[in-house]
């Protein structure tokens, strides 16, 4: 295992050089063995885990590393800080998989930097077994997303309102490139490195766009960048619909230009359906509702457009008129993946302008009802069979529609869509709908048990039952019953919290 540093030769204007600080006794807790292949790292937790321990918890060096911190601003809440960065995390370097695509290696709770902020620079164990959990589940439910290659223990505590015992958990994504990091050098007015930074974007993330090596970055790479980046975002919310995904925190400094889902601090999963759902307690005016998602989404590829502009053209005018356009499609290209999304979880798979009324409708029915939102698309389709739908739609239609139930008049209507392949319609519904997801509430007692568990004995078992269950959320496994549920209140009172 040897990394290679590309972000490093950007230059020193792009992060800080600094050391992970070591801890007093690194326990390899989480290893993610697939992954792990996939990057072409040959150590297993069986084998190699006190060096393992070492390497991610930031005691040792991997070979070739040359740590950084990396500056970003980023809008929190709309409101502009001009400086954030890694405060707590580690850019160890970057590993090759095995079809030669790179990954960022990056440490997180592994001490202080320049960004810090008087923070402590650590990492309680309940966040990083959370991030573990959220990007492997969200992983298996096809959702881009950063991903978790281990996580150790540190042996020593971590203070917040009370004492808690420390973890370093290693991220990995195809880079940390985020809206935050344009508007660090556009706040500084900092055009060469704009250049630099969007240049290397290109080639990291989208290279069909690269012109020819030596030639300089023309206008129309960046608005084709503009669009591309834009295209990741639109697919990335679309996929958080489809499983009830809540970001909690989609400030500037948390969107990826990669399209992946990065920190998962006060993230959540949503229950029985409603737009406003909220759950974040930092999120006051519920700017990062469920329903909210899309529109925040736009607004920060908005503020990464201010960013491009003198990239494009001289003249600011000029330039906007060549990004508006783009900006102003978000909104149809949304509209269209979410109802195409949306369909698709009926089993219905080419979307018709019908369609639309007929989900709207679906929604409306379970919110009012308070159903939930897994579940509802889990047993629609579990119910589903030619025999029920013949014998639905054999029934005579009622005169007085307010004689029949919402539900059964929905009920028919989707039935008479999907008849002339019933089979097909529930095929496309198995793949689309995950029959379980990382419930909120068994996602908090799975943290609070193995966090105690760990305390006392070291087993984690109850944690790696839950994995085992997530990781393969589109088949049923015999232990697959136990986490379905929802949770008895639905979720009134939940909230999450910012993982610092």
């Amino acid at each position: 295992m040897k990394l290679s540093n590309h972000y490093h030769k950007l230059g020193s204007s792009f992060y800080q050089q600094t050391q992970p600080s070591a801890v007093a006794r690194p326990v390899l807790l989480l290893w993610n063995g697939p992954l792990a292949q996939e990057l072409q790292i040959d150590y297993s937790a069986q084998q190699d885990s006190e060096l393992l321990a070492q390497y991610f918890s930031g005691s040792k060096l991997i070979d070739g590393s040359k740590p950084i911190a990396q500056a970003y601003s980023g809008h929190q809440f709309g409101h502009f800080n001009p400086q954030l960065g890694d405060g707590r995390a580690h850019l160890l370097g970057d590993l090759s998989d095995k079809q030669g695509q790179y990954w960022d290696v990056q440490l997180k709770g592994s001490g202080t930097s320049f960004f810090s902020r008087q923070g402590d620079g650590r990492c309680a164990l309940g966040p990083a077994l959370r991030e573990y959990i959220m990007s492997e589940a969200m992983f298996a439910l096809g959702v881009p997303t950063t991903r978790c290659l281990a996580v150790v223990a540190t042996g020593e505590a971590v203070y917040r309102e009370q004492a808690l015992p420390g973890a370093v958990v290693t991220r990995i994504a195809t880079s940390h490139i985020r809206v935050g990091t344009f508007q660090y050098f556009s706040a500084r007015n900092d055009i060469e490195s704009l250049k630099k930074l969007t240049s290397y974007a290109i080639e990291r993330h989208f290279p069909q766009l690269k012109g020819v090596d030596g030639e300089a970055l023309s206008g129309e790479q960046v608005v084709d960048f503009f669009a591309a980046v834009i295209a990741k975002q639109v697919t990335l919310v679309v996929s958080w619909l489809r499983v009830g995904f809540i970001h909690g925190v989609m400030n500037t400094d948390n969107t990826a230009i990669s399209g992946e889902t990065i920190d998962y601090g006060p993230c959540a999963m949503m229950n029985h359906y409603h737009s406003d759902t909220v759950f974040s307690s930092i999120d006051r005016n519920s700017r990062y509702a469920f329903g909210n998602q899309s529109k925040i989404m736009q607004w920060n590829m908005a503020r990464l457009a201010d960013c491009l502009l003198p990239l494009i053209d001289e003249d600011e005018d000029i330039a906007s008129a060549k990004l508006a356009p783009l900006l102003q499609q978000f909104t149809d290209d949304f509209k269209q993946g979410y109802f195409i999304m949306m369909a698709n979880k009926l089993g219905i798979a080419e979307l018709e302008d019908t369609d639309h009324e007929l989900i709207n409708d679906l929604l409306g029915i379970m919110a009012e009802k308070k159903l939930d939102y897994s579940q509802s698309f889990v047993t629609l389709r579990d119910n589903l069979n030619q025999a029920e739908v013949d014998n639905l739609l054999a029934q005579e239609s009622v005169d007085d529609e307010a004689e029949q139930d919402k539900w059964q008049q929905w009920l028919k209507r989707w039935y008479v869509r999907i008849a002339a392949d019933v089979n097909g319609a529930k095929a496309l519904m198995a793949k689309t709908n995950p029959l379980v997801i990382p419930r909120n509430h068994h996602v908090e007692a799975i943290l609070a048990s193995s966090q105690a568990a760990y305390q006392e004995n070291g087993d984690l078992s109850d944690l790696n039952n839950f994995l085992a269950v997530v990781q393969q959320p589109y088949t049923q496994l015999d232990d697959t019953h136990n986490y379905q549920d929802a949770p008895s209140d639905g979720d009134e009172n939940y909230h999450t919290f910012c993982g610092t």
